[in-house]
């Protein structure tokens, strides 16, 4: 019995030795931000809220873009669509609460409706009244049900493989955030998250993998390891998500904009479909080919059919 109880002892102590040997430290506060949140990074402090790092480009007098990333990414994943755009176009991204250089929350709200109260905050700090409102994954699931509270705001909604339809996933997933789901394990990886994990998760997202350049799992990498931002996606994912109603997108009354990549195996283009049907006059592009991050995989594409929809919002705008 007692050798039994030394072989437990001497196997938690391994256990535990294996773990220090492995975790990885947060990244560093100032490095990550000489590196990610230069010119023409700015950050604001919202009432309550977190120290926002933002990205406000392009020609004051255009109708604005506002664009949120999806879970575990930032507002670099935008860079593509800003490229194209901002010299027609006023283009505001922002690092959501919990995520890049934005960090943690004060107050360690990650509701749904705690992310849509900084997107009202930070427009309105930005004396951005009227905008389009463009979403990917997470963001779009909050860029919509901004949309249901807030249609006064709002000249045009783009739901980019967006969550929050009651669709079941049928491909693989991303393993990434399976394991942040799971209880015990997620705390685990969270620690330990090594760079490989980053990039095989990454390339489960996409299927043009050409966007998987060494820079961007390095981005990713970083980024969540930037302080609080585990904690931070560990207590996102330890919450409950309910799906989106009919009813709900009915309450939608903006036009509106569903842009899909048909391979998208985090939120099958069924989802595409579903939103399609359930928001009034709302149109749905899928393209072939093209996994979960259009905005990156199909940049020109994508961004010409996101022009395409802000100029006749802006259009609608001078008219009325």
């Amino acid at each position: 019995m007692r050798w039994a109880w030394r072989g437990l002892a001497l196997l938690a102590l391994a256990s535990v030795g294996a773990f220090l040997l492995l975790r990885v430290p947060d990244s560093d506060r100032a490095a990550m931000r000489a590196k990610y949140g230069a010119p023409p990074s700015r950050f604001v402090t919202l009432p309550g809220g977190p120290a926002v790092h933002y990205r406000d480009e392009g020609p004051r007098d255009a109708l604005a873009i506002v664009l949120l990333h999806g879970s575990n990414a930032d507002l670099h994943t935008w860079q593509p669509w800003v490229d194209r755009l901002k010299a027609r176009h006023r283009i505001l991204r922002f690092d959501q609460r919990g995520h890049g250089l934005t960090g943690p929350a004060p107050d360690g709200d990650y509701s749904p409706a705690a992310f849509a109260a900084d997107l009202d905050a930070l427009t309105r700090k930005l004396e951005v009244e009227r905008f389009v409102l463009a979403g990917n994954s997470m963001g779009g699931g909050i860029a919509a049900r901004y949309a249901m509270t807030h249609p006064e705001r709002l000249a045009g909604l783009v739901l980019i493989d967006a969550a929050g339809a009651p669709v079941e996933r049928t491909g693989g997933g991303n393993l990434a955030f399976t394991l942040a789901r799971v209880p015990g394990v997620a705390q685990a990886f969270s620690a330990i998250l090594p760079r490989s994990l980053i990039e095989r998760s990454l390339r489960q997202s996409v299927s043009n993998r050409a966007v998987v350049t060494p820079a961007a799992v390095d981005r990713y990498w970083e980024l969540a390891r930037y302080p609080g931002n585990r904690a931070a996606t560990l207590a996102r994912f330890g919450q409950s998500a309910k799906p989106f109603t009919l009813e709900e997108m009915r309450r939608i009354t903006v036009p509106t904009l569903i842009l899909w990549g048909a391979e998208d195996q985090l939120i099958p283009a069924a989802a595409a479909r579903w939103f399609a049907g359930a928001i009034p006059g709302a149109r749905a592009i899928i393209y072939p080919g093209i996994g979960h991050l259009p905005m990156e995989e199909a940049a020109d594409r994508s961004a010409a059919d996101l022009e395409a929809f802000v100029t006749a919002a802006a259009q609608v705008r001078i008219g009325g």
